[in-house]
Order: C-alpha cells, then structure tokens, then sequence
C-alpha cells in the first residue's frame, strides 16, 4: 500500500530532537517494514504555541495551498491511504482532510488528542479543526487512556478506535555490550564504575522539561547512597538545568540516537519526574535497555511503566516521594536487577515495533474496509 504520511505538529525531518520526532520516524520505518510504501506527504507545521490569530491564520492559509498542490499533482496517482501524526489544538491537521477528502482516501490518525477546554480560547479554531479531522476519520489510534477517553467523550464511535500503545525497536537494545561500554564510558568521562549509574534523558528546554528538572534538583540532596548521576540532554535550559543539578553530575550532552542504546545499557537506573509528560520515549528506551525507572504518576506514564514491576511511581511533582523510591532502588542491586529483567520483557512484548505493526495492520485494515463500503 502506498502511504502518504503526515506529522502536523513536528515533522519528522525536523532538526530538533524530541519524542515527536522519534515517534513519527518509528511510525513511518514499522510502516515500510510491514511492506508498505510510505512518503513523507508534506513538511509543513501547523504548530503554534503562543495563541496568536494572525499566525494561525497565516499556517492555515500555507497550509490550504498545499493541500491543493497535493491534490493536483496526485491527481490520476494517488496514494491507497492518509496517515496522519499528532492531532491537536495547537497542531491542527489542515491538510489531510482536505486531500483525503478530495481523493477519496481512507482517512488514519494516530495519537490524537482532545482536549475540551481548549473549545473557547486562543486555540479554539484549531481545536475545531481538530474535531472535524477526527469526525472524518477511519481509524484512529490513540497511545494512551487519556487519549482514548477523550475520544469517547467527543462521540467518536467505539469501532473506529484501535489502541496503539507507545513503542519503540528494542533491537539496538539488545545488541549492547554492557561491561564494555560501562568501561569505555567510564574511562571517557571520569564516571566509578563501581557506584550504580543513574541516568537522566531529557531536552533541556522551558516548560515541563524543565520543572521536570527542577523536581529532580530538589530530590537529588534527599537521595541517599553513593551514585553517579548521568545527564543526557541539551537545549536552551542548560546553564539552568546545571545549576538545578550541581556539580556532582555528568552532564553529557545530546547523544545520537545510536549511540543511546549503549548509554542507557551502561547505567543502573532510569530517573525523570515527568512533569506533564504524555508518555515519554526515554521511559521506553530506558525499559528496553534493562533499566528500572522512577517516574513521576503523570498523564500516561503509568500505561508504559509497571509500579513494582518494571518501576517505581511517585506523585507527580514530589520531590520527597521521588528521592525515597529512588533511594529504595540504588540501595538494592536484586530488586534493581528483577525489575530491569521485567522492563526490557515488558518492552519486547508490548511496547516493540512486532506489537505496533499488528495494531497497525488491523487499523489499516479497518479504514480501507470502511472507506469503501
């Protein structure tokens, strides 16, 4: 099937890294591993955050004329099928509706999002929009509870709602070497490899990010044992983020994405407030490389991460809770051990790109089957 894939709010071309970015490559690479023929329909963001009219009006406007051009030069060629990347007030989709519309396309959207207190406001046009894109929908796959609920509470029929829980490929996971890259990363940035590695992976940028960061500022003095604590991550944020964290702290920097794996598979123990956060690839990736985590209880961190299992969960924003289970896990090497076992299973067999692409075809599926009858 050939698939014409669209990311509204962070295409994934886009020069900043971020949870967007890595989920919208993920759907578009288990896509063309499923067989499927994807291209990136349009680069175009229809993201704007501030609540300013004239700029929304001037991203519609752009945006309409590229969904015309679309619709001209795939007239007589055009794709089996719309894809659609995070919907949302702030990020509406102006363009696959229009083009789906006009060349009769099975219509999909992925992590779409409602939020009904944004109906009057600053953001009230693009949450319409958003209803309406929603409402022409064939398949929609909301990545978590709040997600899903916010579909039923807009009235969208309960067959055309497919779960996809949030994933990742585990496979670079598994090919780590972990005493060899713990040495080589030790000797590199003056880390004890005798002291458990807590690792952090987060931007460092204004926001949720960074009230993320300054929870952990203030849990870090109440979080007892000896340990390293291992910060991956830059942005704007960074001079704060340092100070929040003190000199203790390995600030290494951004880390490709193939280098991540052999990071994360070096440490002991995943750390992140979660502020706001509405799921969180790092909690993923962390799982997936064996580690335990503490996280802050937020949105839809407890749909990736098992409290007792594969993780600890804390109030969202208490640094005290968050310092305690922190300090739980570093002065016990087993339960750290079990957990991270639990993790990279848990991951493998519900978060992996093999259960992601069943959940996509089934939902493909379905929105052809309903386009056409």
């Amino acid at each position: 099937m050939r698939i014409a894939f669209y990311a509204p709010m962070k295409p994934p071309t886009h020069k900043v890294p971020s949870g967007d970015r890595a989920m919208a490559r993920l759907l578009m690479a288990t896509l063309r591993r499923m067989g499927h023929d994807v291209e990136l329909a349009s680069a175009l963001r229809s993201y704007e955050g501030k609540g300013d009219d004239a700029r929304q009006h001037a991203i519609a406007r752009r945006a309409i004329a590229e969904a015309q051009r679309l619709g001209e030069a795939w007239a007589g060629n055009a794709p089996d099928l719309w894809f659609t990347y995070h919907l949302y007030h702030k990020a509406p989709d102006h363009i696959g509706p229009r083009v789906a519309g006009a060349l009769g396309l099975p219509y999909v959207v992925a992590e779409p999002s409602v939020a009904p207190k944004q109906r009057r406001g600053p953001w009230a046009a693009g949450f319409a929009l958003s209803l309406a894109a929603l409402a022409r929908a064939d398949a929609l796959l909301p990545m978590t509870r709040e997600d899903a609920d916010g579909l039923f509470a807009a009235g969208i029929p309960a067959e055309r709602i497919v779960a996809l829980p949030p994933f990742l490929d585990a496979a670079p996971y598994d090919r780590v070497r972990r005493a060899e890259r713990r040495r080589t990363l030790a000797a590199a940035w003056g880390i004890d490899p005798q002291k458990p590695w807590a690792v952090v992976v987060a931007m460092m940028r204004a926001g949720d990010k960074l009230a993320s960061y300054r929870v952990l500022g203030e849990a870090l003095p109440a979080i007892a044992g000896e340990h390293e604590l291992v910060v991956i991550g830059d942005g704007p944020c960074r001079a704060e983020v340092a100070a929040l964290l003190g000199p203790r702290a390995h600030l290494v920097g951004r880390v490709s994405p193939r280098a991540l794996p052999g990071w994360l598979g070096a440490c002991d123990l995943f750390l992140w407030p979660a502020v706001n956060e509405a799921y969180g690839m790092a909690l993923l990736a962390a799982q997936a490389a064996g580690l335990p985590v503490v996280a802050g209880r937020a949105r839809g961190v407890p749909g990736i991460v098992a409290h007792g299992s594969t993780g600890l969960l804390t109030p969202e924003g208490d640094a005290a809770a968050f310092a305690a289970a922190a300090t739980t896990l570093l002065a016990d090497p087993r339960r750290r051990a079990a957990m991270g076992a639990a993790a990279a299973a848990h991951v493998r067999e519900r978060h992996g790109s093999d259960a992601a692409a069943s959940v996509l075809a089934r939902a493909l599926d379905e929105a052809c089957r309903r386009r056409r009858s």
